[in-house]
């Protein structure tokens, strides 16, 4: 079955081992809140230009999470890392110039630190950009509050519930890579999700509203 236009959300973020878990939780999020988790992890095919691909997804998906955090110079080579913000960028160029289902995109950008982005990309000031500070709870729940008021869905889980539930299957998958004698770091995209996607199906939550109305 195709996906839903508006039930892709495109991930751009850093993919070092510093950010993982981050990453890990960010994905969960996505699948946690009812959503389909696209990046450019999820495709190895060296006959395609990796950065066709980025366009392809990017057209196919209306929400988009942008982390700009790794502003920092590489250790290797001594310079910034670009990719992020030009993903961003093309992202933004689709909502302002395209057509139909690309002009309903949204997004949302995170970073490390509030406002530091003023300094390296000032041409964001004015858009709310989100601080998660490195930490996996705030980021949870910051992608999970915009994906509630973006959507307007009511079968999104509240964020510390998600929080909880991360952990939870981090712990999980953890213990069972072990047991498999898997390195849970090294997993490919697509074998990542269908773990969560499989691990979300098994424990399944009801979410009740605050009021019954």
């Amino acid at each position: 079955m195709k996906n839903k236009y508006s039930d892709q959300i495109f991930i751009n973020c850093p993919f070092d081992e510093e950010y993982q878990e981050l990453f890990y939780a960010i994905v969960f999020t996505v699948l946690d809140c009812g959503f389909i988790p696209r990046c450019s992890k999820e495709f190895d095919d060296s006959s395609k230009l990796r950065l066709k691909s980025i366009v392809e997804i990017i057209r196919k998906c209306k929400y988009g999470i942008h982390d700009l955090s790794r502003v920092e110079l590489d250790k290797n080579c001594n310079l910034p890392r670009f990719n992020m913000p030009f993903e961003l960028g093309i992202f933004y160029g689709a909502k302002s110039f395209g057509v139909d289902d690309q002009r309903r995109k949204n997004f949302i950008i995170l970073e490390k630190e509030n406002y530091r982005y003023q300094k390296f990309i000032s041409d964001l000031s004015g858009i709310d950009i989100k601080a998660h500070n490195n930490k996996i709870e705030k980021c949870i729940i910051s992608i999970r509050d915009w994906l509630k008021t973006s959507s307007k869905r009511r079968t999104i889980p509240y964020g510390k519930i998600i929080n909880k539930r991360y952990k939870k299957f981090l712990e999980d998958f953890k213990s069972a890579c072990n047991e498999h004698d898997t390195n849970y770091q090294d997993m490919p995209f697509a074998e990542l999700t269908r773990n969560m996607s499989d691990w979300l199906r098994i424990n399944q939550i009801i979410i009740k509203p605050l009021f019954n109305i």
